[in-house]
């Protein structure tokens, strides 16, 4: 039995997207609320980016405000600026005329109906009109939000043969509200997976940016990309990762917030790192630079996984030791983590921890996290926090080149051990020491 339609009581876009749909229907236009937030209203969730649908063509909509950018005029999108000095996307009612598996030529002049028609889940294909109030659903879309249900709009296959990326976006959605996956959908899905290798890595990038920063447990997200052969396509280094490691990024939650931008680059950057772990550095960083990370992203997130390969065993094994971590331990850690990227590193580690059988208990890795959080940014760690430099070095005979470097690093591991060392006095006495020994 289908479950009621949702009243069109639950719509309440803001009011400058209100007054861009009365301007363009002054004109006579006829307009809609499509997409993304109508399905999100309808659910009870707060939703930013509300978008448009008329019967206006690009250059009548640019005629018709004063702010507005031509985001992407030959697909019929003009971004609109409301009083709010927010843009809203306006796209004229449009029709696919041929597909290459990601991008459309579309043809203008048809109605809401053929719009709709085009676009890819039922869910999504939901319309409201701000001026009568009212709810255009042809395909029980809101029926299959009441069933949580994803489902394809017409014929599966097509929808996906039409664009590749709807095969990513249906898994994102089912697993971001909690949703099944209409098995005719789910068929078409495994049968795109092989033609996935036709998006483009920036693409593949967004997709899981966007799994990380709006789904609450992105494991279900990624144990759906593995059964319908996504990873085999386009990130095979992560096929064979046991589930531990796409747990981890669930128990990195997300925030309590309204807004898909309230979650941190940091928190988005921590659950992808956990995707990576146990996995080979080398592969780690060619596949992020594959993927189009940047030079930045690719950098953090392999020096995160290559210290936890490195640390984790001798982490764990201290954890459960009747000695406990000290705080040379800790420093020790970070020196070699990095000052910088040792808090993501805890951070990363106790999330893989609460999932691994056997790791130490959340309790005490909490208290480590926190210690360490303390030490990292108290204690030194690092040769800059030397209280002498290599031209103290220098002054005192110890021969320019790689010995000073050398030299550095051997008071530094002294100086971790005992931070008390770490007098400008006792480290010349200390290198002068390790000088006449070095030249004997």
């Amino acid at each position: 039995m289908n479950a009621a339609p949702k009243p069109a009581s639950l719509l309440n876009p803001p009011k400058a997207v209100l007054e861009i749909a009365a301007t363009l229907e002054a004109a006579g236009y006829e307009t809609w609320c499509v997409g993304g937030a109508v399905r999100d209203a309808l659910l009870g969730k707060a939703h930013l980016d509300w978008d448009l649908a008329t019967q206006a063509r690009p250059e009548r909509i640019r005629a018709l405000f004063q702010r507005t950018v031509p985001i992407g005029v030959e697909f019929g999108t003009v971004a609109v600026f409301g009083r709010d000095g927010v843009a809203h996307e306006v796209t004229t009612f449009r029709r696919d005329v041929r597909t290459d598996g990601r991008h459309a030529e579309v043809e203008f002049g048809v109605s809401l109906d053929d719009d709709l028609a085009r676009r890819d889940f039922t869910i999504n294909a939901i319309a409201y009109s701000p001026s009568s109030r009212t709810i255009h659903d042809p395909f029980e879309g809101q029926q299959d939000l009441a069933r949580k249900l994803v489902r394809a709009v017409g014929e599966p296959r097509t929808r996906m043969m039409e664009d590749r990326l709807r095969a990513l976006r249906a898994l994102r959605f089912a697993s971001r509200f909690g949703f099944e996956i209409d098995p005719a959908t789910w068929r078409a899905i495994v049968e795109s997976a092989p033609f996935l290798t036709r998006l483009s890595r920036e693409r593949v990038k967004q997709e899981l940016e966007k799994t990380m920063d709006q789904v609450q447990k992105p494991s279900s997200a990624m144990e759906r990309w593995r059964a319908a052969g996504a990873f085999q396509s386009l990130i095979p280094e992560l096929r064979a990762q046991p589930i531990e490691a796409f747990r981890a990024a669930d128990a990195i939650g997300l925030p309590e917030a309204t807004s898909r931008k309230a979650l941190s680059s940091s928190r988005r950057m921590a659950r992808l790192a956990t995707l990576f772990l146990g996995l080979d550095d080398a592969a780690v960083r060619k596949t992020l630079r594959e993927l189009r990370f940047s030079n930045r992203e690719t950098e953090w997130i392999g020096n995160v996984t290559a210290a936890w390969q490195h640390l984790e065993p001798e982490m764990c094994t201290a954890l459960a030791s009747s000695t406990g971590v000290t705080d040379a331990m800790l420093r020790r850690w970070i020196a070699v983590a990095g000052r910088t990227v040792a808090r993501d590193l805890f951070r990363v580690t106790a999330a893989r921890w609460r999932e691994a059988p056997g790791a130490p208990s959340p309790r005490i890795v909490a208290r480590m996290y926190r210690r360490a959080t303390r030490v990292a940014f108290r204690d030194p760690v690092a040769i800059g926090d030397l209280a002498i430099d290599g031209d103290d070095l220098r002054v005192i005979g110890v021969a320019p080149g790689p010995r000073v470097g050398s030299m550095l690093r051997a008071l530094l591991d002294l100086v971790i051990e005992d931070p008390a060392l770490n007098d400008r006095g006792a480290l010349l006495d200390l290198a002068r020491h390790i000088n006449a020994r070095g030249e004997q």
